[in-house]
């Protein structure tokens, strides 16, 4: 009975997913209920425990994700062993080493799970069979890319003009759900400070 009741719990958990899934492609596009099932079908459950890498640079990541649980942070290392964090990612947003999974070469990011966290996967190959089979998987992923492009474009110009206390403001602003589950050693590592800066510049706020 206890492992009929620990089933029935994981389907409606995957059910969920996928349908965050579904409710975030049509915020994107509009889709034929048969397509959009189709489209789905090729994901797979991915479980991350915390700490657990999902790409390491160096090997060719197979998978692009959809997270649908959990906090994830994409970051490269110097030759010293510094780390410096490009992207943390939450719930209903996409993560992957793009070099790496467009072009099925060695990644130069990491992808570490910072919680327990669930995504739904991807492989290049049966996303490269959506695009030859649905025109709308095409559009769909060059609107997502756009979009991703113009938020990096922001960050490199924000990297550029605006001193580290502003941009500390404007991620606590802009992302004050994702900022509150950092440490301040991850959120000094995404804003190229050390964490004692962070600190003054939090105390700094305070007063």
């Amino acid at each position: 009975m206890a492992s009929l009741v620990i089933s029935d719990v994981i389907l409606y958990l995957a059910l969920m997913s996928i349908e965050m899934l579904e409710k975030h492609l049509r915020g994107h596009l509009e889709f034929e209920p048969r397509v959009l099932r189709k489209i789905v079908s090729k994901f797979q459950e991915k479980r991350l425990a915390k700490k657990e890498h999902f790409v390491h640079a160096g090997q060719i990541p197979n998978y692009e994700g959809y997270i649908t649980k959990g906090l994830v942070r994409q970051y490269v290392l110097d030759e010293s062993g510094k780390e410096s964090t490009m992207y943390f990612a939450v719930a209903d947003w996409w993560v992957s080493d793009i070099d790496g999974f467009l072009y099925q070469k060695p990644a130069t990011t990491y992808i570490q799970a910072l919680e327990d966290s669930e995504l739904l996967v991807i492989s290049k190959e049966d996303k490269a069979a959506l695009f030859e089979e649905f025109l709308e998987m095409e559009k769909l992923f060059r609107i997502m890319t756009q979009k991703s492009h113009a938020a990096l474009q922001q960050r490199m110009v924000a990297n550029l003009i605006k001193t580290a206390e502003e941009r500390y403001v404007d991620y606590i602003t802009k992302y004050p759900h994702i900022a509150k589950r950092l440490t301040n050693v991850q959120l000094a590592s995404y804003l190229g400070i050390s964490h004692e800066f962070l600190s003054k510049i939090k105390s700094k706020q305070v007063r």
